[in-house]
């Protein structure tokens, strides 16, 4: 392997690694800033209302895209122990 081929390796890499973790951290964000917002407005600083919420929506989210994110990191990995043969 030359370094050039190591660099998109992990170029590749970071992307993929972004495209598996950016929606559910974007979205989990998202939950907590509208469940922020409510909590001032309610005057409730109870942290389970923030931890719980959000517990179930990232759950959610790997349920629905769980075969998907393994899949692409099924083919990544075939990938990078093809190069190596």
């Amino acid at each position: 392997m030359t370094n050039g081929e190591i660099a998109d390796l992990m170029y590749e890499f970071f992307v993929i690694a972004v495209k598996l973790a950016g929606p559910t951290l974007i979205i989990s964000m998202i939950v907590g800033i509208v469940i922020a917002i409510f909590q001032a407005a309610t005057q409730i600083h109870e942290s389970t209302v923030t931890f719980l919420p959000k517990l179930i929506v990232i759950a959610l989210i790997l349920v629905f895209t769980g075969g998907t994110m393994l899949e692409t990191l099924q083919d990544f990995t075939v990938k990078i122990f093809g190069m190596m043969l």
